[in-house]
């Protein structure tokens, strides 16, 4: 048995220390500029990088670092915005950064502290618009901006109790336009657009109860008010075009591929299109032409181009002269933000990247059909040899999300170490379809625990996993599942590695941030007040007694959607009981940011599991 590498040259402590990136946008009106979040100082703070001579320079120097998304960049690429929140709470006032250097300026200091769920401006750089969460509920606000950038006046446009995402803007700053939950009361969106002046409700798209229709931006051009978007009314993602004003639409269909055809980025000159078609979890980038209506297959490298926390996130955009800048990552290479030649695809250089990586173990995508018929996809990552291995079945946070091909210190740090790892995308992900992505709410836990089985069962009869050495591991909901799978199947697994994890959905309502109470309605099926029966049949904590294998927890402190509270009943309920637990507090919200603290996590887990795989385990 392999034993823990504790020397700072190993490898998989080498690919930890790598510089990421979580963020890069380039000034619609300043392309000799592209800005990043990357966390090469060892917490993520905001760079400028002259896209001339590639020379970066550090704007921020936060001690504890800058949030590494719900980030915007204005078109006129002077000022950063962020939400500067208190050790990762989420909940603050939005700043904005000079990208010169400089304090922070609050741009909103009137309003009491809240969740954002949106940062948007005008193309033409003279208003802003921010959706925010506070008691009151969802809000969408306009700011009106002068030549300096100045915050002039400041209307509320629209509220609701129902959740709403985005917040963007028509070029010419008349119009606004955010996802709505308020036709469904789920996560089935229409999208609903305002006067940006007078908080009129101009127009409502919405294509039925079993579809979810989203914007992506309005067209670059002044006096041009269409919006591009993304429907799912087909049955798989298509783009759309749509005149508010004039009820005017038009859907694009590709009938010969499968999966969805995500819409990106608008060319600034309001020519082309970037589209991606994202398929079984692997991507693929396509320009389409709107005069000729030509759609292109771009020769680009194999990977994952976007890094998407809801609406927010980094996406490939277009430059004025058709290049595309992007981040890119695949399972042999980190996080680099790339220049692709946007007739061809072709990389034509890697703007911002670490040098000298440590050779890691290339992914595999595979099939796997869980109990009820349904497939499902995952990755694969093994050690060098023959197996069975000590294997690491990992569930993704979200659960809304969808993991593709990236480069992961943890899956190496586990390979490194003698484990075969999994990564899947239960049910609930997206990108397999709307009835795929919903199928979980109202019964949490049931059909992702039927799919994490289900992965058990055929990494065992691939002869990939050890069935007495198989592990649980997630954050977030992945955490949450963790705990779900050693409560539900206490018979399968060697043990859990639990990070920023869900023990009792009743106290993590009650004490979560206002922002997440609307999406734990939609997983649930109601608010807890309402169908408090599915809060409590879908907790761990109810099933606390049939955990048999021992757990290892890392939790923050100031987490508004994980929170400390019920962690603490359920870390004392599983004492009380003798059940072996350890936990790890921190200071910080929904995750760590210092590099270091992170590696000292994983070697911890690392050891965890070496020391649970000599214990006797159930076959």
């Amino acid at each position: 048995m392999k034993q823990l590498q504790t020397s700072e040259n190993a490898a998989w402590k080498q690919r930890y220390h790598l510089p990421t990136v979580a963020w890069t946008h380039t000034a619609r009106h300043k392309p000799e500029q592209t800005m990043l979040v990357s966390d090469k100082s060892g917490v993520f703070q905001l760079y400028a990088v002259d896209r001339m001579t590639g020379a970066i320079r550090q704007v921020t120097d936060d001690e504890g670092g800058v949030p590494y998304f719900n980030v915007a960049l204005s078109p006129n690429g002077r000022f950063f915005h962020y939400l500067q929140d208190t050790k990762g709470d989420e909940k603050g006032h939005v700043v904005r950064q000079s990208c010169a250097g400089g304090p922070p300026e609050d741009i909103t200091p009137d309003l009491p502290p809240y969740n954002l769920r949106g940062i948007g401006f005008a193309a033409n750089n003279r208003r802003m618009a921010l959706t925010i969460v506070t008691e009151a509920g969802y809000q969408l606000h306009s700011l009106d901006l002068d030549e300096q950038d100045q915050v002039q006046k400041q209307r509320l446009l629209y509220q609701d109790k129902m959740e709403f995402w985005q917040a963007e803007l028509s070029a010419d700053e008349t119009l606004a336009a955010v996802r709505s939950t308020r036709r469904t009361g789920s996560r089935l969106y229409c999208v609903v657009v305002f006067d940006a002046v007078t908080g009129e409700e101009v127009a409502e798209l919405w294509d039925g109860a079993d579809a979810s229709i989203t914007p992506t931006c309005f067209s670059p051009l002044a006096g041009d008010e269409r919006i591009l978007g993304v429907s799912s009314k087909s049955g798989q993602k298509r783009p759309y075009f749509w005149h508010p004003r004039t009820q005017e639409r038009t859907d694009l269909d590709f009938p010969d591929m499968e999966g969805d055809m995500l819409a990106w980025d608008w060319s600034p000159d309001g020519q082309t299109l970037l589209l991606c078609h994202s398929h079984w979890a692997q991507q693929q980038l396509y320009t389409y032409e709107l005069a000729s209506s030509t759609l292109t297959k771009l020769d680009h490298p194999s990977g994952t181009y976007d890094l998407s926390v809801g609406p927010f996130g980094s996406f490939p955009h277009f430059l004025p002269d058709g290049t595309i800048v992007s981040l890119w990552q695949n399972g042999a290479n980190p996080m680099q933000v790339v220049e692709l030649d946007g007739r061809t695809g072709s990389r034509k250089r890697i703007l911002y990247g670490p040098d000298n990586v440590p050779n890691g173990r290339p992914w595999q995508s595979v099939t796997i059909t869980s109990a009820d018929g349904t497939p499902f996809q995952g990755w694969l990552v093994t050690p060098e040899g023959s197996g069975p291995f000590p294997t690491i079945l990992n569930m993704h946070g979200g659960p809304h999300v969808a993991i593709t091909e990236t480069f992961s210190p943890p899956a190496q740090a586990w390979v490194d170490h003698g484990f075969a790892f999994c990564t899947i995308n239960y049910r609930g992900s997206t990108g397999f379809g709307d009835a795929f992505k919903s199928q979980i709410w109202g019964n949490l836990g049931h059909y992702e625990l039927m799919d994490m089985v289900a992965a058990r069962d055929w990494l065992v009869d691939q002869q990939i996993a050890q069935p007495n050495a198989i592990f649980l591991n997630g954050a977030s909901y992945g955490g949450y599942l963790t705990l779900w799978g050693l409560a539900r199947r206490p018979d399968l697994w060697a043990g859990g590695i639990a990070m920023v994890a869900i023990a009792d959905w009743v106290a993590n309502y009650e004490d979560a941030a206002d922002a997440m109470k609307g999406a734990f309605a939609v997983w649930h099926a109601g608010h807890l007040a309402d169908v408090r029966q599915n809060y409590v049949k879908s907790s761990p904590s109810t099933y606390i007694e049939d955990i048999q294998a021992p757990l290892l927890i890392f939790q923050g402190f100031n987490d508004s959607r994980t929170t400390a509270r019920q962690m603490e009943q359920f870390v004392a309920k599983m004492k009380a009981l003798e059940k072996p637990i350890e936990i790890h507090w921190f200071d910080a919200g929904h995750g760590k940011l210092e590099k270091s603290s992170v590696t000292d996590d994983q070697a911890r887990a690392i050891q965890f599991a070496l020391d649970n795989i000599t214990q006797k385990k159930p076959a």
